[in-house]
C-alpha cells in the first residue's frame, strides 16, 4: 500500500515537473521601455509611454495568440509565476493585494514590423473608467502610486506561456506636489510670465493716474472760476427784512401845514345890494 502511495506521488511529482517545462516561455532578449519620442507626458502621476514590441514575436507565435502586457512592482518581479492559462490571468484589481497584474491583451496584427514607429506609444495606465468597474476586463487602470514598476510582454496560446521578453527596468512615475509646497517666488517664474505682469501692472498703473488727473483737473477749475458775480446780490439773509426801491417813482409834493386854531374861517361877502 504504501509503495503504490510512494509510486503515485513521483508520478504527480514528474507530471508537475513536465507542465512547468512545458509551460516555460520562451525569452526573447528584449527589454521594454519608455519611449525616447519627443513626447510631452512618458511620463505622469498615474501612467507612463512604452514602446511597442514590433516585430518581436513575429517567429515565435501564430496570429491568434493573445500578447499581454505584465506590470509588477518591483519588489514581486522575482516572485512572478506566468499563468497556465487564461483563468489564472491576474485582472487589474490584483494589482494592490498581490501587486502584480496583467494587461493591454492584443494579437501579433497590433504590432506590425512598421519601419516608421514615431507616434506610436503604449500608454500603460489609460483607462480610469474601468477602475471599479470589475466587468471590463483587461482593465488598463491608472497605477496608485509612484512605484517603481517593471513591466514585460507575454504570449500566451491555448496551453499557456508562450513567448515572453525581458522584464523592463525600474520605471518610477512622477510624484504630485501638495499645493502647500508649491513655491510662488517671482524669481522661479518664466522669463514670458514675469514680462506680461510687468505690462499688466503698468497698464493698470497709467489707467489709475489718468482717472486722478482728470478729477484733480475737474476740480481746479471749479476753484479758479469761483462763484458767480451776482450769486451774493441774489442771496438774501432770512432774518432780513425785505427792503424796496422806489427810485422809479416821483417823490410826492410836501403836505402843506394845518391852518392855526384862532384864525377865522373864510368871509363871505354879500354881493346884493
Amino acid at each position: 500500500m504504501k509503495d503504490h502511495e510512494n509510486k503515485k506521488n513521483r508520478t504527480d511529482l514528474f507530471a508537475i515537473r513536465v507542465k512547468k517545462i512545458l509551460t516555460r516561455a520562451e525569452v526573447i532578449p528584449y527589454v521594454p521601455r519608455v519611449t525616447d519620442q519627443d513626447l510631452e507626458g512618458k511620463i505622469t502621476a498615474s501612467t507612463f509611454a512604452l514602446d511597442p514590441p514590433s516585430c518581436i514575436f513575429d517567429s515565435l507565435v501564430n496570429a491568434t495568440d493573445e500578447i499581454w502586457l505584465v506590470v509588477t512592482f518591483t519588489n514581486v518581479t522575482n516572485s512572478f509565476k506566468n499563468p497556465a492559462n487564461s483563468q489564472e490571468i491576474p485582472p487589474y484589481e490584483n494589482l494592490y493585494s498581490r501587486y502584480a497584474y496583467m494587461t493591454m491583451k492584443s494579437t501579433l496584427s497590433r504590432y506590425p514590423c512598421n519601419k516608421d514607429k514615431s507616434g506610436t506609444v503604449l500608454r500603460v495606465g489609460n483607462e480610469s473608467s474601468c477602475k471599479n468597474d470589475g466587468n471590463l476586463s483587461p482593465c488598463n487602470g491608472p497605477l496608485p502610486s509612484p512605484g517603481p514598476y517593471r513591466v514585460k510582454f507575454l504570449a500566451m496560446d491555448s496551453d499557456g506561456s508562450k513567448a515572453e521578453t525581458r522584464w523592463s527596468g525600474p520605471i518610477t512615475l512622477n510624484k504630485g506636489t501638495l499645493w502647500k509646497t508649491v513655491d510662488t517666488w517671482p524669481g522661479r517664474r518664466s522669463g514670458d510670465m514675469i514680462v506680461i505682469t510687468v505690462i499688466l501692472s503698468a497698464l493698470c498703473g497709467v489707467v489709475t493716474i489718468g482717472f486722478l488727473s482728470t478729477v484733480c483737473y475737474e476740480c481746479f477749475k471749479l476753484w479758479r472760476h469761483g462763484p458767480p458775480e451776482n450769486a451774493e446780490e441774489q442771496r438774501q439773509d432770512p432774518f432780513q427784512p425785505s427792503r424796496y426801491d422806489t427810485h422809479h417813482i416821483p417823490p410826492a409834493p410836501p403836505v402843506p401845514p394845518p391852518p392855526p386854531a384862532d384864525m377865522s374861517g373864510p368871509q363871505l361877502i354879500s354881493t346884493s345890494s
